[in-house]
């Protein structure tokens, strides 16, 4: 009996450690480049990253409908390209207890209607949300 409490135990510690190591895995920054819109940052799987004008670093203004036209970018750890400088990125937690991404205290999101890797459909959208310039 007392093997069996000491193996359920270790097993849960274990699971713990596991799932701990898992979400520290980085999402890999990428530069993407598209004519017109210039230099700008993707994630791991090429999909666009942007910035809401009306946000002010530190601090999203996004909220309720926004966030579901806007998803939040969130990873706790970011790989970044030769020339990027890491420090750059960091997270923050939101109103709503979410943790997001930043980019120089920027929070960064997705736009619901890029559909592939190196869509720019948000760009400019209402001269408040644009892609992620380095």
């Amino acid at each position: 009996m007392r093997k069996t409490a000491m193996f359920y135990a270790i097993f849960a510690v274990l699971s713990l450690a596991l799932a701990c190591v898992a979400s520290a895995d980085p999402d890999t920054i990428k530069l993407s480049e598209k004519e017109g819109v210039g230099k700008f940052f993707t994630d791991s799987k090429g999909m666009t990253l942007y910035i809401f004008k009306k946000d002010s670093p530190g601090m999203s203004a996004c909220a309720g409908p926004c966030v579901e036209k806007w998803p939040l970018y969130s990873h706790e750890a970011v790989a970044v390209p030769e020339g990027v400088n890491a420090g750059d990125f960091g997270t923050i937690t939101r109103e709503d207890g979410k943790l997001q991404s930043t980019y120089k205290g920027w929070p960064l999101y997705y736009f619901k209607g890029d559909k592939a890797p190196g869509d720019v459909l948000g760009q400019g959208l209402g001269n408040v949300w644009f892609v992620v310039n380095p």
